[in-house]
C-alpha cells in the first residue's frame, strides 16, 4: 500500500457564489499533494484528502491558495462533534400518531437542533449541538418516552432476531386477551343469565379488549395530550356503556384492537418487504492473514487488509481483485440483471456478488466507507426528509381529531335542544358512531409508508433518492438541463467515422492513421488504434515527424503520409474537404494527395435519444444541453439527440448562470432538474431544484452532491425516476381519497342516524388495512421501467 490518505474538511464563511466554489475545487485538486478535492456550495464545506507525511504543508498551501481566489472568505476547521446526530430504536412502536406525539416533544428537549421519528424503520434520528449535550438528550428520552407511551421500548441498537421473538410473543398475547374478551362477551349476550351476571361479563370483557387502551387514554389525558385515537375509542366506547349498548361498546373496542393487530401486521410485513428489498449488507467477510483465514465482521476489516470471496457469496468491503476471475451480479446495486465479469486489477463494490469464481481482494475502503454502506444509510434515513404531503396530512391530523371531538360533543348536545321530540340518547348514539369513524390512523399510516416503499422500489432500480421531499418534487419537473459529456455521451472517445476519398478504401485509410498515430499517447490516437484492432508494424515507419498544433508526419515503404487537422492541410498545401462532422476531424494526405479523413468523437449513449423522447412524453416542457465542448460538436449531439435548446463553449460558473437564468423562467410550482457525472458538477447540482448524478456507482463525489444518484450511466434511469414519483403519488392519493371519503360518507351516515357503531368501527379498520396494502403497491416498480 502506498501513504495513508488523511481527509480534511474546513468551513468556507462567506461562500456564496457558485462559481466561487468551482473556482476554489478546480484550483485546490492541482495542488501536489492533493488526492481528492471538492466543494459543497450547499453546505460551504470544502473536504479533501492528502497524503499523511504531507498532510500539514498542502493545508497550508490550501488555505493560502482560497484566500487568494477569494479575499472575503473566511476558512475555518470544520469541528467534529459540533452536530452530532443518534439513533434511536423505538421497539413496539405500531402506531402513526404516537410517532408524531414523541417527534414533537423530542423536538421541544433543550439542546435538540432536529429530530424526525421514522414511522416505518420505528427510529428517532436526533441531532444535537455536541457530545455531551446529547449524551443528555439520549438520557432524557430513554426515561420520557415510555412515560409519553408505555408500549414503546427506546434502545440504541436493534437486534431483528430479538425483535422478531418479542413482537409473535405480543402478537399471541393480544390474541388470547381477545379471544377471552369474545368468550365472555357471547355468554353475556346469549346466555340469558339476566343483568346481575350479564353486566359483570360485559364489563369483564370490555376490559378485556381495551383496559390497555383505556390506560393510555387516562395517562395521556394526565399529561395534557387528550386527543388521539386512544381518547376517541375510550370516550366512543365508555358512551356506549352509559347508554346501554353494552355488546357495541364491546365490539368496537373488539374490532378496534383486531385492527390494530392487523395494521401492525401488515406495517411489519411492509417493514420487512422493504428490508428484504435492500438485503445487501454483508454478514462477514473472510479475512486472509498468511496462509490462514478467519471469518470476521465486515466493520473488523481495514483498508488495505487481503479478503477472500468464494463463489455465492456476498463481496463485503469495497476493493481490487488481486486473484482469480469470475462473473458478479450487481443487480442489488444497480438494478442490472446481467452479470459482470471481472478479474485481477478491476475494481469491484461490496455488495456485489460473486456468482462463480474464487476473487482475492484488496480492500480499498473500510465499511464505513464503503459503497454498500452509504447505500444503504441514504435508504434508510430516506424518509426524514418528508415530502410536504406527509408534513400536511401530520398537520392535518393535529387539527383533525380535535375538531371531530367538538363536532361529536356538538351533534350529541345541539339537536336535542333545539329539535321537538329528539332523544338525548339517540344523538348521543349518533355523536359517538362519529367518533368510532373519525380515527386517522389510515392517512397517518399509509402516507409515510407509500413514500418509503417508492424510494426502496426505486433503490432496488438502482435509482437512490435521497428523501421523500425529491421523490414528490419528480412529479413536478417541466425542464431537464443535461450535462453532455459522461452524461449524455460516454465520455469515451471513439472513431465513428471512416470516410475515403478517390481510390482509398476504408481498411487502407485506417491503416495508415494507426501508423501515423502509434507512437502518441493522446486519447484521439489511442482511439484510431483501437478502432483498427490490429498490432501496427512500427518497423515500417520512417521518419516520424510530430508537428505541435498540427498533427504527425511519417514515412512507410517510401511514401509520405500526413495525418492531423485542417492546419496542417494548408501549411502543406493540400486541397481538402471541410466536414461538419460530430467530433474531431483526423485529415490524411499520401504523397501530397488528400485522401480522406476519420471522425472522432465522444460516442452517444445508446437510451439517450429514448430518454429524451420519454422525458417530453412524461410532460417535461424544455430539455437543455450545457456543455464545454465546440459549438459545432454540441449542436450536431443536440440535433441527434432532439435536445430543445444547446449552450456550448461554457465554463463551470457559466453553466451555474445558464441553470439559474432558467430557474427564473419557470412559472411557480415547476421543477428544474440538472442531470451530471456528480463530479465536477457540484454547484450546478446543488443550485437546481433536483440535482441528479449519472453513474453514481463507486463514486463518493456524486453520492454527497447529488439529491437523487443513479447508479448506471443509463440516461433512461432519469425517466424510471419520474415514473416511480408519479406511481407512487398515484397511490398516496388514492389513499387519502379513499380514506377521507369513505370516513366523510360514514360520518354523514352516523350524523343522520343511518350508521350503526359495527359498520363505523368495520369501516375504519377496513379502510386502514386497505390503505396500508395499497400503499405497498409502492413497491412495485418493475413494469415502470
Amino acid at each position: 500500500m502506498g501513504e495513508r490518505s488523511i481527509k480534511r474538511e474546513f468551513v468556507l464563511e462567506g461562500l456564496d457564489c457558485a462559481g466561487c466554489a468551482a473556482k476554489i475545487e478546480k484550483n485546490v485538486k492541482t495542488i501536489n499533494g492533493v488526492d481528492e478535492c471538492s466543494v459543497n456550495f450547499v453546505t460551504k464545506t470544502l473536504t479533501m484528502k492528502t497524503a499523511d507525511e504531507k498532510n500539514d504543508t498542502v493545508v497550508s498551501e490550501a488555505k493560502q491558495l482560497i484566500s487568494k481566489l477569494e479575499p472575503d472568505i473566511r476558512i475555518k476547521d470544520k469541528v467534529k462533534g459540533s452536530a452530532e446526530s443518534q439513533v434511536l430504536f423505538l421497539k413496539g412502536l405500531d402506531c402513526a400518531n404516537c410517532a408524531v406525539k414523541v417527534e414533537e416533544y423530542v423536538k421541544g428537549i433543550k439542546g435538540v437542533t432536529a429530530a424526525t421519528v421514522d414511522f416505518v424503520s420505528k427510529k428517532l434520528i436526533i441531532e444535537a449541538v455536541d457530545l455531551n449535550t446529547m449524551s443528555k438528550i439520549v438520557s432524557d428520552v430513554s426515561v420520557s418516552i415510555p412515560k409519553i407511551e408505555p408500549d414503546i421500548e427506546v434502545v440504541i441498537e436493534q437486534n431483528s432476531e430479538t425483535y422478531e421473538g418479542g413482537e409473535n410473543s405480543r402478537i399471541k398475547k393480544v390474541i388470547f386477551r381477545l379471544a377471552a374478551a369474545v368468550i365472555l362477551g357471547a355468554a353475556g349476550l346469549i346466555g340469558g343469565f339476566g343483568t346481575a351476571v350479564e353486566l359483570p361479563l360485559f364489563i369483564i370483557s370490555y376490559l378485556l379488549a381495551g383496559g390497555d387502551i383505556l390506560l393510555k387514554a387516562g395517562k395521556n389525558i394526565i399529561r395534557g395530550q387528550v386527543f388521539d385515537e386512544n381518547f376517541l375509542m375510550s370516550i366512543a366506547t365508555i358512551g356506549a356503556f352509559a347508554i346501554a349498548q353494552y355488546p357495541e361498546g364491546i365490539a368496537v373496542m373488539l374490532f378496534y384492537q383486531v385492527g390494530e393487530l392487523f395494521q401492525s401486521i401488515a406495517v411489519n410485513r411492509s417493514r420487512k418487504s422493504i428490508s428484504d428489498l435492500m438485503d445487501i449488507r454483508p454478514e462477514f467477510a473472510v479475512l486472509k492473514v498468511g496462509n490462514e483465514t478467519k471469518r470476521v465482521a465486515p466493520e473488523a476489516i481495514n483498508a488495505g487488509d487481503i479478503i477472500i470471496v468464494k463463489p455465492g457469496e456476498k463481496i463485503p468491503l469495497d476493493g481490487l481483485i488481486l486473484e482469480g476471475r469470475s462473473m458478479v451480479d450487481t443487480s442489488a446495486l444497480t438494478g442490472e440483471s446481467v452479470p459482470r465479469e471481472v478479474e485481477s486489477g478491476n475494481e469491484v463494490l461490496s455488495g456485489f456478488m460473486n456468482t462463480n469464481g474464487v476473487l482475492t481482494i484488496q480492500v480499498t475502503k473500510t465499511y464505513g466507507e464503503s459503497t454498500v454502506a452509504k447505500i444503504l444509510d441514504l435508504v434508510q434515513n430516506a424518509s426524514s426528509r418528508k415530502a410536504a404531503t406527509e408534513k400536511f396530512i401530520t398537520r392535518f391530523a393535529r387539527y383533525y381529531t380535535p375538531a371531530v371531538v367538538i363536532i361529536a360533543a356538538l351533534l350529541a348536545v345541539v339537536p336535542p335542544l333545539i329539535i321537538e321530540g329528539a332523544a338525548f340518547s339517540d344523538w348521543v348514539y349518533r355523536a359517538l358512531v362519529f367518533l368510532v369513524i373519525s380515527c386517522p390512523c389510515a392517512l397517518v399510516v399509509s402516507i409515510p409508508l407509500g413514500f418509503f416503499g417508492g424510494i426502496g422500489g426505486a433503490s432496488k432500480s438502482g435509482i437512490l433518492i435521497k428523501g421523500s421531499n425529491y421523490l414528490e418534487a419528480l412529479n413536478s419537473v417541466k425542464y431537464v438541463v443535461f450535462d453532455k459529456t459522461g452524461t449524455l455521451t460516454k465520455g469515451v472517445f471513439k472513431v465513428t467515422g471512416i470516410v475515403p476519398k478517390g481510390d482509398m478504401t476504408e481498411e487502407r485509410l485506417l491503416e495508415y492513421a494507426a501508423l501515423a498515430e502509434s507512437y502518441s499517447n493522446h486519447p484521439i490516437a489511442q482511439s484510431i488504434i483501437a478502432a483498427y484492432s490490429k498490432e501496427v508494424n512500427k518497423d515500417d515507419i520512417g521518419n516520424y515527424d510530430e508537428i505541435a498544433g498540427h498533427g504527425i508526419k511519417i514515412e512507410v515503404n517510401g511514401k509520405t503520409i500526413l495525418a492531423g487537422n485542417k492546419k496542417l492541410m494548408s501549411k502543406e498545401e493540400i486541397s481538402y474537404t471541410e466536414e461538419d462532422g460530430m467530433g474531431t476531424i483526423v485529415h490524411l494526405a499520401v504523397d501530397g494527395q488528400y485522401v480522406g479523413y476519420i471522425v472522432i468523437s465522444d460516442e452517444v449513449k445508446e437510451d439517450s435519444k429514448k430518454a429524451i423522447e420519454s422525458l417530453k412524453a412524461l410532460g417535461v416542457k424544455k430539455t437543455i444541453m450545457l456543455t464545454g465542448d465546440t459549438k459545432k460538436v454540441g449542436e450536431a449531439v443536440g440535433q441527434k439527440l432532439g435536445i430543445d435548446t444547446v449552450h456550448a463553449e461554457l465554463l463551470p460558473h457559466e453553466k451555474v448562470e445558464q441553470v439559474e437564468l432558467l430557474d427564473s423562467q419557470k412559472q411557480k410550482g415547476e421543477k428544474l432538474i440538472f442531470v451530471g457525472d456528480g463530479i465536477n458538477d457540484t454547484p450546478v447540482l446543488a443550485r437546481a431544484d433536483i440535482g441528479i448524478a449519472m453513474g453514481g456507482l463507486g463514486s463518493d463525489a456524486a453520492i454527497e452532491a447529488a439529491d437523487v444518484v443513479i447508479m448506471t450511466d443509463e440516461p433512461s434511469k432519469i425517466v424510471t425516476a419520474i415514473k416511480i414519483a408519479k406511481h407512487t403519488r398515484k397511490i398516496v392519493w388514492q389513499n387519502i381519497i379513499f380514506s377521507l371519503g369513505t370516513k366523510g360518507i360514514v360520518l354523514l351516515l352516523g350524523a343522520f342516524g343511518l350508521a350503526t357503531m359495527w359498520e363505523a368501527i368495520i369501516s375504519d379498520v377496513g379502510v386502514t388495512l386497505l390503505a396500508v396494502l395499497n400503499a405497498m403497491r409502492a413497491l412495485k416498480v418493475d413494469r415502470l421501467s
